[in-house]
């Protein structure tokens, strides 16, 4: 298996709560897990993410809801569309709906549709496909 240069793991307040939302919702898949220590790997596409219980090992500071305030985990999805329709099937709001955007790097654009949910906990997690 081979490790991203940067995966982000995430402290969540209930494991099984968590892997269903990833798993069932958004499709991430299972690469490994560890029960024992409460500690899951997920990889959605080419993204990778681990999930660990809180268990006071990383704390850096009181962890309130929603969790990772500042920050959104850009992830690449072949469809936002479906994710979309897939969520709300299951009556999971919608931090922002799907919206196209262009980003401009130097003189390229790109164009790009995306979506915004928070999970469980409140991470904030920003699909984009490239259009």
């Amino acid at each position: 298996m081979k490790f991203n240069a940067l995966i982000p793991e995430l402290s969540v307040s209930d494991l099984e709560q968590s892997k269903h939302f990833y798993l069932n919702l958004l499709g991430f898949q299972i690469n490994y897990e560890r029960p024992e220590d409460g500690f899951v790997f997920l990889s959605y596409g080419s993204a990778q993410l681990l999930l660990e219980q809180i268990n006071g090992h990383w704390k850096a500071g009181e962890l309130t809801p929603p969790f990772g305030r500042g920050i959104n985990f850009q992830i690449e999805a072949p469809d936002v569309a479906q994710l979309r329709n897939t969520l709300l099937s299951h009556h999971i709001p919608l931090f922002r709906d799907v919206y196209d955007t262009v980003y401009r790097e130097n003189d390229t654009l790109h164009k790009v549709r995306e979506l915004l949910v928070q999970d469980p906990d409140g991470y904030l997690l920003r699909f984009s496909q490239t259009l």
